[in-house]
């Protein structure tokens, strides 16, 4: 009589075949709860080989399709692809030629011309809406300010003698920059802060040309500045009626350490480009300390010179002594372009307030080491100009200025 058990040759006993029953069943109910919770499961925590999912930024997807299940995030991927198919395959053909383009900033050579910005600016932005939305109205000038929380109201009195037309920055020296927001100014101002550093520390680092690009002019600002009899609209229009490059608002003669007479104030008068200094102190009348000068308290730059100026700064001079002296060799005739507005005017207050930021040593007060620091800097300020300039004339075999030779 045919039997139905067998052994392990032939056919299974029932037991094993209800032991493979029960297994393939616990494995389908497992397989159907894995399948379930699948979904919950981040994109990110997979590990798929990016070959998969080229040009995808999976976090943006992630972020962007959050309430869809897994199959959902893959048909829309398969739509983003299909969509882009013609742009893409464009882009992967285009990216196998070799870009080089040795007319695009030093370090962008190998991108194409059409995606470079090589400029920028401080104009804040929204975090949403359209690019092209943010901006109600594009500054066209900029103010940088170099402040500690002791002057905050003589700069408060300051800024409001600029339109919405300008940008205001400020350099924080002290570090303490929350206490501005007492200012409704102040929150849509542009804040910067080192503790214990120079305007021209800031200017070298934080006001490259291609930065400040947008700004017609960019006035460099101390923060001990009387302005009573200024507007800034008004002084701009005379800076450009009198095609002005570098000038600055004519000096109160009440100002404290009034040491030049080209940058006092004069009656009667809109501009002035040049003056009658002391006794032997001018070896020509269209050089400094007579003409083609003004000092850096509170100079007002053109995009053109501040492009000059920029580089003429030195990293580790950071006090600026000399370079009033130098401006001249960014404008051409400097004493034509180089100027002091005379109608309106400042108050120097001549606040040692950065000076106190220096150290005591010595036995000297901290303003001491400060001042002494400036004497040395302008030192080796003209000392560098002298020694490029002569390397400069050597190199292409020109005689220099006075020269005897034939």
């Amino acid at each position: 009589m045919a039997s139905f058990g067998m052994t392990s040759g032939g056919v299974r006993k029932p037991t094993e075949t209800m032991k493979l029953f029960i297994t393939a069943f616990i494995g389908v109910v497992i397989g159907f709860f894995l399948g379930v919770s699948f979904p919950t499961l981040a994109l990110t925590k997979m590990s798929l080989p990016s070959s998969l999912f080229p040009s995808v930024d999976l976090n943006y997807i992630e972020d962007k399709y959050s309430g869809l299940s897994t199959q959902s995030l893959l048909n829309v991927w398969s739509s983003l692809k299909r969509r882009n198919k013609d742009t893409a395959s464009h882009y992967y053909k285009f990216n196998e030629t070799k870009i080089w383009v040795p007319t695009n900033p030093r370090g962008a050579e190998r991108l194409p011309p059409g995606i470079i910005e090589s400029e920028s600016d401080f104009y804040l932005r929204r975090l949403w809406g359209l690019p092209s939305e943010d901006l109600t109205i594009k500054p066209r000038y900029l103010v940088t300010f170099t402040v500690g929380i002791a002057q905050k109201n003589n700069i408060d009195a300051a800024v409001k003698k600029f339109s919405e037309s300008f940008t205001i920055l400020l350099f924080h020296y002290d570090g303490r920059v929350s206490e501005w927001d007492e200012f409704e100014w102040s929150k849509q101002a542009i804040h910067v802060s080192v503790q214990k550093q120079t305007k021209w520390w800031y200017a070298k680092r934080f006001l490259h040309p291609d930065i400040v690009a947008p700004y017609d002019y960019i006035f460099m600002w101390d923060e001990d500045l009387g302005v009573e009899h200024f507007n800034a609209e008004e002084y701009i229009k005379l800076v450009r009626n009198h095609g002005l490059e570098i000038s600055q608002p004519g000096l109160d003669p009440n100002s404290k350490g009034l040491t030049w007479q080209m940058t006092k104030k004069r009656d009667n008068s809109e501009v002035h480009k040049e003056t009658q200094e002391r006794p032997g102190w001018c070896t020509d009348p269209h050089l400094p300390p007579c003409a083609a000068f003004v000092e850096i308290m509170a100079t007002v730059f053109s995009r053109n010179a501040w492009r000059c100026v920029w580089y003429m700064i030195q990293n580790d001079l950071v006090h600026g002594w000399g370079l009033d002296f130098a401006l001249r060799k960014c404008v051409e005739p400097a004493h034509e372009k180089i100027g002091v507005v005379d109608s309106q005017w400042i108050l120097h207050q001549s606040v040692p307030s950065l000076g106190n930021q220096g150290k005591a040593e010595g036995g000297k007060a901290p303003w001491e080491g400060v001042r002494e620091r400036c004497r040395k800097e302008w030192t080796m300020f003209q000392d560098r100009m002298a020694l490029a300039e002569k390397a400069y004339l050597e190199a292409m075999k020109i005689d220099p200025p006075n020269s005897t030779a034939t």
